[in-house]
């Protein structure tokens, strides 16, 4: 009678027929997610970045009502919300931004359009947390 141990099996060898489909579906799952949030990214960086924002942070920091309100200097704070189309060369801009100041916080709102380069602003809109609201395009057209 022989009494030989064998060798036993490798942990693949043993695992291979369910580690291939969860590792597969992990694999897809990773890939997907990267490309998920790199489209958030790219869409978010663009929003950042844009003419109307720059234009409208810019403004409420001259604007001496929203300075004397808010402190200075007015900041965003946090992320911005909304949509930022480009069709060929007509381009439309409607966003919600968190912002802060020494003293308060609030959020501007800005909806914009443009043709090429030259914006058109629609709303400029500042709501300062106590409800205080101030339109900076009330006597102002772009």
């Amino acid at each position: 009678m022989n009494n030989e141990l064998l060798p036993e099996p490798g942990w693949w060898k043993r695992n291979w027929s369910w580690a291939l489909p969860v590792g597969g579906c992990l694999t897809v799952l990773v890939v997907l997610g990267i490309f998920i949030g790199s489209i958030f990214y790219g869409v978010t960086s663009m929003m950042d970045d844009s003419i109307p924002l720059e234009y409208a942070i810019n403004k409420i920091n001259t604007d001496p009502d929203i300075v004397k309100l808010m402190g200075s200097p007015i900041v965003k704070n946090g992320k911005v919300q909304g949509e930022f189309n480009w069709i060929n060369d007509e381009k439309s801009a409607h966003m919600k931004v968190p912002i802060s100041g020494t003293k308060e916080n609030g959020t501007l709102f800005i909806k914009a359009t443009a043709i090429g380069d030259t914006w058109t602003y629609e709303e400029i809109r500042v709501v300062i947390q106590d409800n205080n609201e101030v339109d900076l395009l009330d006597n102002d057209w772009e």
